[in-house]
């Protein structure tokens, strides 16, 4: 499957585009992950939003892409997400080849670190990213800070 990736700041994005996105958070960070918690964490704004969409404009695949400080130290990659209907393609592995890319070339090379969930920790790894701390807990969600040199 082959998708359009495209990267808009906050105030670039459409109000569609918004809508679709909070609602694949939504879909599953609240509902198919079963947890209650503040999706719109206020982080939105600063933030660089990479979107993958289907050939039917279906937002497939989602990322949050930060500079240094604005998430973290370094800069960082966060609300990683593929919709259900369109897993199985291999689009986490591009999404997040889309995301290091862009993060290169918007903010140069540089470290990128990640609040990964534990369970997905060989796949950031396969991407170089290293473990940095221990577990800890997140919205009762296992998960460890990860860092690519």
């Amino acid at each position: 499957m082959i998708l359009h990736w495209t990267t808009k700041s906050f105030h670039d994005l459409a109000l569609t585009e918004l809508y679709a996105l909070l609602q694949l958070r939504s879909e599953v960070f609240v509902v198919e992950q079963t947890c209650a918690f503040q999706d719109i964490d206020g982080q939105d704004e600063p933030a660089y939003h990479l979107l993958g969409l289907a050939e039917n404009g279906d937002l497939a695949a989602y990322a949050r892409l930060f500079d240094a400080g604005k998430s973290y130290e370094q800069v960082s990659i966060g609300r990683v997400v593929v919709s259900p209907k369109y897993r199985r393609y291999g689009l986490g592995r591009e999404l997040m080849k889309q995301a290091i890319g862009q993060c290169d070339s918007l903010f140069g090379p540089q470290p990128i670190k990640i609040g990964a969930q534990y369970y997905l920790r060989e796949f950031y790894q396969s991407f170089g990213f290293e473990q940095q701390d221990d577990i800890y807990l997140e919205d009762d969600i296992e998960h460890i800070h990860m860092l690519r040199p």
